[in-house]
């Protein structure tokens, strides 16, 4: 399986693709991050690829896995990733 791209990679690629510096293409690639973070309780869409959402989870009974005890797990708030169907299909195909 190939190695994952690093941030350094991604602004190289997307700063040689439309003619800016690897500096300018790393506050990009920040500042969509950062917006990312300050709209994800509005769910943030990146077109093409997906969105943020998040999501409440209810309280639930689980298992410790060591001792088999059962354990009372809070409610809490996740922040959960939507892959977009553009995205799907382009990464997958499609169906048939």
């Amino acid at each position: 399986m190939a190695k994952a791209l690093s941030k350094a990679q991604i602004a190289s690629l997307v700063a040689e693709k439309n003619g800016l510096s690897k500096k300018q293409a790393v506050e990009i690639l920040d500042f969509i991050a950062a917006l990312a973070y300050k709209h994800a309780k509005d769910t943030f869409t990146l077109p093409g690829i997906g969105k943020l959402v998040l999501k409440d989870r209810a309280a639930r009974i689980g298992r410790n896995p060591k001792t088999g005890e059962q354990i009372q797990i809070k409610a809490k708030r996740v922040v959960k990733f939507r892959v977009a169907k553009a995205a799907k299909d382009a990464i997958l195909g499609v169906k048939k």
